[in-house]
């Protein structure tokens, strides 16, 4: 009786599955990263609080630096600001990428990635998604401090597709570094060490480098420092697009570094998670 039922119930469910007709095509890499960064994107619109860093800090940081240093190093803000923002774009938005990681620790934390690597998709592309959907709080980012500088004076020399360019150039660069920090989610294990480790790592970075000064002024040893720091290369090759006269050393030492972050975090960032349970 009871195998008649179950031969019964498996004709049934054959039955149903050959009506429902053919399977429908496994999703692309393309359009399942790009799913996940629309995920990232509606997580902001429940929580808008998470654009809070992306369009606060960068107008604190520009008004403060510019009108705190300015005077000092060169004699006037409008003068300085020429020089600083520039850097001080990149300095905003590098200092957000540490929330890629902490997000992510977060989603693994809540057991949602388990989920995740149970569907038969591309396997980076929830890595890759939230990395897309970040690149368009950088493009806030930029877009803020841009139209704030050009307020209080700031004027490109290499015009609008001198800016463009250097938008890209950031934002390839941070998508690349935010590979870091999803590498250091998967390590660490609740979201505040992932923004505590992020935080010791990128305070060096962006504050011992040439945003704010000539290097040429600097002891030695900071200078020697600062002269290799990745976010001076990157400052330096958009300081060049902006005003037109572009630095070929800079913008080629930037890009095999971004290859380099790519290349070496993103692998390693698949094996942990791959790993991970």
């Amino acid at each position: 009786m009871t195998t008649t039922t179950l031969t019964d119930a498996s004709a049934s469910v054959s039955e149903v599955l050959r009506s429902a007709g053919p399977r429908p095509p496994r999703p692309s890499a393309l359009s399942t990263s790009l799913s996940f960064g629309w995920r990232a994107l509606l997580k902001i619109k429940h929580v808008p609080e998470q654009l809070f860093d992306v369009t606060m800090f960068p107008i604190m940081f520009t008004l403060l630096f510019t009108y705190l240093f300015g005077g000092a190093l060169a004699g006037s803000t409008t003068a300085y600001v020429q020089f600083l923002l520039p850097g001080i774009l990149v300095q905003t938005v590098v200092m957000i990428t540490m929330y890629t990681g902490v997000t992510l620790n977060k989603d693994i934390e809540k057991g949602v990635f388990d989920r995740f690597r149970s569907l038969p998709i591309w396997r980076p592309s929830p890595l890759v998604g939230a990395l897309l959907g970040d690149v368009v709080r950088y493009t806030l980012a930029s877009v803020i401090v841009l139209i704030l500088g050009l307020i209080i004076g700031f004027r490109p020399a290499g015009g609008m597709l001198g800016v463009a360019a250097s938008i890209v150039l950031l934002l390839v660069f941070s998508f690349c570094l935010s590979w870091v920090w999803t590498m250091i989610a998967m390590i660490v294990r609740t979201e505040s060490a992932v923004m505590a480790v992020s935080m010791f790592i990128l305070f060096p970075l962006t504050f011992a480098s040439n945003i704010f000064v000539d290097p040429q002024t600097m002891p030695g040893w900071l200078r020697a420092f600062v002269e290799v720091n990745p976010v001076s290369f990157l400052v330096t090759s958009i300081r060049s697009l902006m005003s037109g006269d572009t630095d070929v050393t800079a913008l080629t030492v930037t890009t095999v570094m971004c290859a380099g972050f790519l290349g070496v975090f993103g692998p390693i960032t698949m094996r942990l998670y791959n790993r991970k349970t």
